[in-house]
């Protein structure tokens, strides 16, 4: 979430079937939403938010992590497992709560001792840091996947996907080292 930007409902209603690792990209096009009391895994809002991107080494190394973790605990499950083809499920295969993940992401806070945000306060400080890797306006646009900065970059200014992988890959330098 932190390195892409990724939204909350993006981030636990991506599939692995969006996932290609050896790429190292990640198609963004579902989300999961609790809608009227109900948990929902549905496209997203708008077309601006809907893309492909390219991820850094600290991307891949995560969710080579997440990966196996989800395999063992499918097997640990046994005739339990209830296969939504997510990333991010529980124990059992299912849908993790966003109400769960915030509480979650609160303790894994406290654990390493680092000042408590929000959940979504995630995706400013990647826009912060792309910022501050003198990142063009562009290309953090199109990572964080916004409809609009200013009617001026969206007219007149063009990111190429090469820059977008470059400024992804600086990014996860910054986290590496």
């Amino acid at each position: 979430m932190l390195v892409l930007g990724l939204r909350l409902g993006e981030a636990l209603g991506l599939r692995w079937e969006d996932v290609e690792l050896d790429q190292a990209e990640m198609t963004i096009g579902w989300q999961l939403q609790r809608v009227a009391g109900k948990l929902l895994h549905r496209r997203t809002k708008t077309d601006a938010s809907d893309a492909t991107l390219p991820f850094p080494e600290i991307v891949t190394t995560a969710l080579c992590s997440r990966q196996q973790a989800h395999d063992a605990a499918r097997e640990a499950a046994g005739d339990d497992w209830q296969e939504t083809g997510l990333v991010f499920a529980t124990a059992s295969g299912r849908p993790v709560e966003p109400s769960n993940f915030r509480r979650s992401f609160a303790n894994a806070c406290d654990k390493a001792d680092v000042r408590k945000i929000h959940v979504h306060a995630t995706r400013k400080t990647c826009a912060s840091l792309l910022v501050a890797l003198d990142v063009h306006p562009r290309v953090a646009m199109q990572i964080l996947r916004h409809s609009q900065i200013a009617v001026t970059m969206n007219i007149y200014s063009e990111a190429s996907s090469e820059e977008t992988r470059k400024a992804l890959k600086r990014l996860g330098e910054q986290f590496a080292s």
